[in-house]
Formats: structure tokens, sequence, C-alpha cells
């Protein structure tokens, strides 16, 4: 079989002993932990529940992928706890601000974004969580189902879901310390915040499937991001299940 981009991708960010890439770290160039878009409305969510709900086991075992959705809202509570359980912060430890999934470094190059369709007291549109404050910055309102749904492959779940979670990564924020391999670690952080997500959400009787398959440019245009300095890695489609 022929050797593709992928093949080299795994070939050439290995690492080996003595061999780690990379070089000193220079603090003077970090990048900022957090994306804001200080012009945007802004809609304080409310502090998550960290009480009750069913146990994680049981969480582990009822999550499933589902991809049928009634046409039911999500409230705002809801949406504030899922926001949390995938990225929020739940701690501090020496300075650094640590969150409820892992990340390579704790350097979280992570964004949430938002296509929300159905959540009671927030109107539809286009969303980035503000993880700092924990809070959504209003990018752009209107119905935006067909839109997402197309640049998800055409897939219909994304139509009939309340919300539409998209995740990027901002390269330079791993690539700071990991050069190349930071590519690699990226796509783990995603896998960390979608499965925090899924289990949050079969604990809030939702349901949500994850989406790997989609057009990657029309995601990047949809949330208005350059595809290069930061692009889409992921999506998560969440509602009321049928």
């Amino acid at each position: 079989m022929k050797k593709g981009v992928g093949d080299l991708f795994q070939k050439e960010t290995k690492y080996f002993r003595g061999k780690l890439g990379g070089g000193p770290l220079l603090w003077q160039t970090k990048p900022e932990t957090y994306k804001f878009y200080p012009k945007a409305p802004k809609t304080k969510l409310g502090p998550p529940n960290t009480e009750g709900g069913i146990s994680l086991w049981q969480a582990i075992n009822k999550r499933r992928s589902i991809r049928n959705f009634a046409d039911e809202p999500i409230d705002q509570t809801t949406l504030s706890q899922l926001l949390w359980a995938s990225q929020g912060i739940n701690a501090e430890s020496m300075g650094y601000e640590l969150r409820t999934p892992p990340s390579a470094g704790a350097l979280y190059p992570a964004e949430t974004y938002l296509v929300i369709h159905n959540v009671t007291g927030i109107d539809p549109g286009i969303y980035h969580y503000g993880v700092k404050n924990h809070e959504l910055e209003q990018l752009q309102l209107g119905d935006f189902r067909n839109a997402v749904a197309l640049a998800a492959l055409d897939q219909d779940m994304a139509f009939a879901a309340a919300a539409v979670f998209i995740w990027t990564a901002v390269f330079e924020r791993s690539k700071w310390k990991y050069d190349q391999r930071a590519y690699r670690y990226v796509y783990l952080d995603a896998g960390h915040i979608a499965q925090n997500l899924a289990l949050a959400a079969v604990s809030l009787g939702l349901g949500s499937c994850q989406i790997g398959a989609l057009y990657d440019e029309e995601v990047n245009s949809l949330i208005d991001i350059d595809g290069e300095k930061e692009s889409v890695l992921y999506m998560t489609v969440i509602g009321r299940p049928r």
C-alpha cells in the first residue's frame, strides 16, 4: 500500500530516547491561554452543579451515539453544565487555572464554539465559550441549522440537535512547547473533551454523537477562523433523544 501524509506524520513525530525535538522554552513568546471576543455580547452562565446525578459507572454504561433528536429545547442551566464538564475551570495550582479534561502540558489549545438551535433563553446563532469567565460570547445570530449540517458532511443530526459543539485548536499554544509533536496532542485533547461532554450528556438525560467526518474549511468558515493558525478538530451534537 502506498504511504501517504498520515504515514509520514506518524513517522516524523515519533519520540526517541535522547531525541525529543523542540528546544528551550521561551516564556516571553508563550501564546495566550485564553481567546476573547471583547466586542461580542456576553451571556454569563450559571455555576455548575457538581453534586448528585447518576454514578460515573452508570454514565459509562449508558453512553451511546444518539443521532435522532426530539424537537425540544435544552435549558441554559443544562448548557452551562455541559460546557463546564467539557472544558470548564475546576481548580487552581501554582497560579495555573486547571480544567476538567487533561491537556498536554496544561496548555489547553482547544477552543469551544457552539451553533445553538434550541436552547431556552439563548437566541439561535453562533457562539464562543469564554472559558475564563464561564460565559458565552455571541458571534452571529441566526438560523445556522442547514449550514452546520452541510459542514458536518451533510449529516441531518447536526440540523436536528439542540446545539452543536465545535472544537478547534490554536496550534501555537502546543507547538510553543512540543513543536511538531503538538499535532498529536491537540487531537488527544479533543478526545478527552468530547468524552467528558458525552458522559455529562448521559448524566443529564441527553443524547450526543461525536462527529469526526466534516468539511474542515466549511466549518472554519462558519465560525470565522483562518484554518491555519486555528482550525476545527472535532464536533459533537447534543439534544433530547427521540
